[in-house]
């Protein structure tokens, strides 16, 4: 399994190292055997990572029957799982964000989407099942006087929630603003992105009690591309550059009560490989892995058990 439970690490807090989704296409024969049913794909992933992040609950709101099965289907493999949920993007995105920037301006979530969300997470809090809400904002989110007042408004909303803000623009990566959001007692998401532009670099923050990291790859090619979005996320980490992002891993922890690190580079499984191989890495041992993942990915044999 894959939270950092022994030794040094067990003093800096909990560390959980687990993927952005599951309901990929190309994951079927490569992460998931290839007779594998839609519906016992929690229940797999959970036999594997301690953490899955949803990702439909960005475009759409979790029905809390759904919410509860998932956590029974997670908890019944593995007591130690927990979601992390993505904030619904009604209050992150401007519904027309290729017309408009994102802004305090153009945020227009729908009436009925707080009642909805809170809904859906509520049904993972109410099985001690979610361990952060995330709220994702595009890098068109700049730090202004207005969207800072936008991000204030948004933690009071959600403040039952354990909230982290994951914000792209490097206007936000100064130390007065980071004074700030500790101050609100929400988290601030470190990621991993193509630097283009002014986008925010790499980062070891932990600016409440939960600690967040998120890496997306670095397909420069792809990132801003219009069509075939999925591909932005179609990149495999060399172990040089995860070494870096366990250090990282082990800062945030060290400060932080709990750390969640989220592979999202998702194309035919790769994310899985590296949140692994970071287990691995961290752990200083060999992890269980899907076989249909060893086979598609040889390199992750000197990181698994047989």
């Amino acid at each position: 399994m894959v939270s950092i439970r022994s030794g040094l690490v067990d003093a800096r807090g909990n560390l959980k190292i687990g993927v952005a989704g599951w309901s990929y296409k190309d994951w079927q024969g490569i992460v998931y055997p290839p007779s594998l049913k839609a519906g016992a794909r929690v229940e797999y992933l959970a036999q594997f990572f301690d953490l899955i992040e949803i990702n439909t609950s960005f475009y759409g709101h979790i029905k809390p029957a759904v919410g509860k099965e998932w956590c029974r289907m997670a908890a019944s493999v593995n007591p130690d799982f927990v979601f992390t949920a993505k904030l619904n993007r009604g209050f992150t995105h401007s519904p027309v964000a290729v017309l408009e920037p994102t802004s305090a301006k153009t945020i227009r979530p729908a009436e009925s989407d707080e009642r909805e969300a809170k809904a859906g997470y509520d049904s993972l809090a109410a099985e001690d099942m979610l361990g952060a809400l995330l709220a994702q904002f595009p890098i068109s989110f700049k730090c202004t006087d207005e969207n800072r007042a936008y991000v204030e408004q948004l933690v009071r909303l959600f403040r039952s929630y354990p909230l982290v803000l994951e914000i792209r623009h490097a206007s936000w990566n100064e130390p007065e603003v980071l004074a700030w959001i500790e101050g609100l007692h929400v988290g601030l998401c470190n990621i991993d992105q193509p630097l283009l532009g002014r986008a925010i670099r790499p980062s070891a923050h932990a600016t409440s009690v939960v600690g967040y990291i998120r890496l997306h790859g670095r397909n420069y090619k792809q990132w801003f591309a219009e069509t075939n979005v999925r591909d932005r996320y179609d990149y495999l980490y060399s172990m040089e550059e995860l070494a870096k992002w366990k250090d990282r891993a082990l800062e945030v922890a060290g400060k932080a009560e709990t750390t969640y690190v989220v592979a999202n580079n998702h194309n035919l499984g790769k994310a899985a490989v590296n949140a692994l191989e970071l287990v691995s890495m961290i752990e200083a041992r060999r992890v269980q892995a899907p076989p249909t993942l060893v086979s598609h990915y040889p390199e992750l044999k000197q990181f698994t058990s047989a």
